[in-house]
């Protein structure tokens, strides 16, 4: 007997092997599929890859679509091992050079490896002395969606041939569980969004059974809708069998008669229409519904998904409307009889009135008229507040003069009441608005002279209160309950002889005084001790830290005072508007949008901002024609935004006088950058010392000495003289409308006339020694206005 080993002996033991390894790949493809939580697949599958191929060590890294490292895991590392493997020296990296390589990889030393690939000084940061390694992509539907690297063989052999085969299969079948469990997990965050998303929407929402008519979901806000209709005790189910629904068409249903489940079944849809639901009490409320069937493959009914929307606050804003057009119809009644009385009187031929009793009527007129005046633009205040749009423009203001103004158009409309005013000594600088902030003290004494006998005491005050100056207006009448106090400052509401609410007449006073004061970024508030006691109404203002000089008319905003510099954006496109407002703001200008070319010129006259941001192309009108109207109103600089990037379209701009152009998009960077510019070439010649005189031919105008030269001598010009040749060299190159020169020189209270121009024009050209036949220096544009040239030091 031959007891020599055979060749063929150790076949049988390999083949056991293969098999003991295939069904542990087996075991563990299972195991990995037991679960779909996506953190325990994860952990399963690493755990599993280990186990496999008798590693110490395991990482796995999950790719996004971009292909980036997006999750990294680790198996038989400690948490500070695992920290210091992902955190080591660029650690991303390196990483990232491992997985670039989309077959399985098996290596006998992990750190040499890392180091031919451009990593020179990598170490393992592991207590490892030699890192056996292995890696396999996980691929899913060709998209590679991560890896598994396995180190270091737990007998401390070299990782073979087999197990590199075994992490390969492996791989693919996890590569499919973990793509089952990511879009589990991502199913599961939709429909949990989705769920947040419905329960916390501002229309109820309900979800009912067909075949059965129970409620499947119900959201908050539906829950709160038919809050009022509960009563103590009651289930959802018990409300349902009482409650009746009542149609816009009249027809009304009981569930008494039709069980829900069949007013379901029928698989009707609703589209906005109103139904009062109502509980056998007298209980509603009034509903705006919408009802959608859901049907199965087989087109039944399954659910019906109802949506509900609580018509109350609509309700109250229809009962607020009808009262607020009856108050205004009311208001202005009262004028125009008095209005109406008097003409008629005055046009009556049959009695002839003493030129006495003619001017009271005319007064009266006048009067009246003035009344609906001031309503209608405290309606149109009022407006502005509540969509956040009132125009205010602080600038330094003393506190004094502020209270002078209120004081004396106070005592100059007739008002009877001893006023006193109280003033600390010594109180710095405001930024205020003096029109609006005058407005709001005036609001405040007139409403104190309203609610106070005649003769008493109006005690107005100023105290200083880091960082603000605070202003009071009290009284001596007949105050209010503490009731009120929530609702003082709101539209259309009053204190009556009581000191209660009361809603007749217009009460829009403390609310514009209200916004006035808020836009400012002071604060308002009122004190009384009840009916009869009086009140007092406090409000403040911002002081200013660094005194500003006030400008004359003529001269533009000093850098200084750039940031309180308002800005007139004309778009008609809402996302540049808001792209342009949030810049603006942020960089300290005051934003004035529109996208109404007939607005901006009323912005711009009621406004004068200190730059326009014009789109090029308006609807049905040119942005070209509009500028020609803006720069009529005042002499600002204008930059076109446009989307027209064509060098001719650039050019006619500039030769119509844009101070830039800006092609759309552009970088909030860019477009304060070049506001900046552009209102420093605008600045620069009133600047002393900083601009660089105008020179042409033997014409120079030295701005910082305010001095005019003809071949060196000195030219004597009046004030207005100069103005109007400094207005025109300063825009040298371009045609000056004769509206423009007109404001700029002679101003918008005594804006002169053609005819004004002309005749300061003809001295003008005389003292310059130009000839009006053949001009070198002013040239006229008939019908439009006149123009220099470019001055010679000028770059074109």
């Amino acid at each position: 007997m031959n007891d020599q080993p055979s060749e063929h002996d150790g076949e049988p033991d390999m083949e056991v092997v293969r098999k003991d390894r295939l069904s542990s790949l087996s075991a563990a493809s299972l195991r990995i599929n037991e679960s779909l939580d996506f953190e325990t697949v994860l952990q399963g599958v690493l755990d599993s890859a280990r186990s496999l191929t008798s590693a110490r060590y395991g990482v796995m890294t999950l790719l996004d679509d971009q292909g980036r490292v997006q999750d990294f895991l680790s198996s038989g590392l400690t948490d500070e091992e695992s920290g210091q493997l992902w955190l080591m020296p660029e650690g991303l990296r390196i990483f990232q050079a491992l997985i670039g390589v989309s077959e399985p990889v098996r290596l006998p030393d992990l750190a040499e490896h890392v180091r031919s690939l451009g990593f020179p000084d990598f170490t393992i940061p592991l207590p490892v002395g030699v890192f056996r390694f292995m890696a396999a992509p996980m691929f899913h539907r060709d998209q590679r969606v991560g890896h598994v690297f396995v180190g270091d063989r737990e007998d401390g052999e070299e990782f073979n041939g087999e197990d590199q085969e075994m992490l390969v299969m492996f791989a693919a079948q996890a590569a499919l569980v973990i793509a089952n469990a990511r879009a589990y997990r991502e199913e599961r965050r939709a429909r949990a969004d989705l769920e947040t998303l419905i329960d916390t929407s501002p229309v109820g929402v309900v979800v009912f059974d067909a075949l059965t008519g129970t409620p499947v979901s119900v959201n908050r806000e539906a829950r709160r809708i038919v809050d009022g209709l509960w009563s103590p005790g009651q289930s959802p189910g018990q409300l349902l069998e009482v409650v009746s629904f009542k149609r816009a068409d009249g027809r009304e249903v009981s569930l008494e008669e039709f069980p829900l489940a069949q007013v379901l079944s029928t698989g009707e849809t609703v589209r906005a229409e109103e139904i009062v639901i109502q509980v056998p009490d007298g209980r509603s409320v009034t509903t705006l519904v919408n009802a959608t069937p859901v049907l199965s493959e087989l087109g039944a009914v399954e659910t019906v998904i109802v949506t509900i929307q609580d018509m109350t606050p609509l309700e109250e804003l229809e009962r607020l409307r009808a009262e607020f057009l009856g108050m205004v119809s009311h208001e202005l009644r009262v004028p125009l009889t008095s209005i109406k009385g008097s003409v008629a009187a005055l046009l009556n031929a049959d009695s002839a009135l003493d030129p006495v009793e003619a001017r009271q009527f005319h007064r009266i007129i006048e009067q009246q008229a003035d009344s609906i005046q001031d309503l209608i633009g405290d309606l149109l205040d009022v407006a502005r507040v509540e969509t956040g749009t009132l125009p205010v423009f602080p600038e330094p203001a003393e506190v004094v003069l502020l209270l002078e103004r209120a004081r004396s158009a106070f005592q100059g409309g007739g008002a009877r009441h001893n006023l006193v005013i109280d003033l600390e000594p010594d109180l710095p600088l405001v930024m205020a608005d003096r029109r609006r902030i005058v407005q709001v003290i005036g609001n405040l004494l007139s409403n104190a002279a309203r609610h106070s006998p005649d003769w008493s005491t109006v005690r107005v005050s100023a105290v200083r209160e880091d960082p603000y100056v605070a202003f009071s207006v009290a009284d001596e009448g007949r105050g209010f309950a503490a009731d009120i106090l929530p609702y003082l400052f709101s539209k259309f509401t009053r204190t009556g002889d009581d000191g209660g609410p009361q809603t007749t007449g217009p009460g829009l006073g403390l609310a514009i005084c209200k916004g006035i004061v808020e836009a400012h970024g002071g604060r308002i508030r009122a004190e009384s001790a009840g009916p009869g006691t009086g009140a007092r109404f406090t409000f403040t203002v911002p002081v200013v830290h660094e005194a500003l000089v006030e400008p004359s008319r003529q001269l533009p905003v000093p850098a200084s005072r750039r940031e309180q510099v308002p800005i007139l954006v004309v778009d008609d496109d809402p996302q540049t508007l808001r792209y342009a407002r949030d810049t603006l703001t942020e960089a300290g200008y005051f934003p004035l949008l529109t996208a109404d070319p007939a607005e901006a010129l009323a912005l711009m006259k009621e406004n004068r901002p200190g730059l326009v941001l014009l789109d090029l192309v308006l609807p049905d009108s040119d942005g070209i024609e509009l500028m020609r109207d803006i720069l009529a109103i005042g002499d600002v600089p204008v930059i076109f935004l446009s989307v027209y990037g064509k060098d001719q379209v650039i050019a006619r701009a500039f030769e119509m006088g844009a101070a830039d152009y800006i092609v759309k998009p552009f970088t909030p960077t860019e477009l304060v950058a070049r506001i900046k510019a552009a209102m420093r070439r605008r600045d620069l010649p009133y600047r002393s010392g900083l601009a660089e005189p105008y020179t042409l031919g033997d014409l120079t105008i030295d701005y910082a000495e305010r001095r005019v030269t003809i071949a060196g001598r000195p030219v004597e010009l009046t004030p207005t003289e100069y103005d109007l040749l400094v207005e025109l060299s300063i825009h040298g190159g371009r045609v000056v409308p004769h509206e423009h020169l007109l404001l700029r020189v002679w101003g918008p209270q005594n804006s002169g006339s053609l005819r004004t121009l002309r005749t300061h024009l003809v001295r003008l050209r005389r003292k310059l020694g130009d000839d009006a036949e053949k001009p070198k220096y002013i040239l006229a544009e008939p019908r439009v206005g006149y123009r220099m040239p470019r001055s010679e030091r000028e770059s074109p």
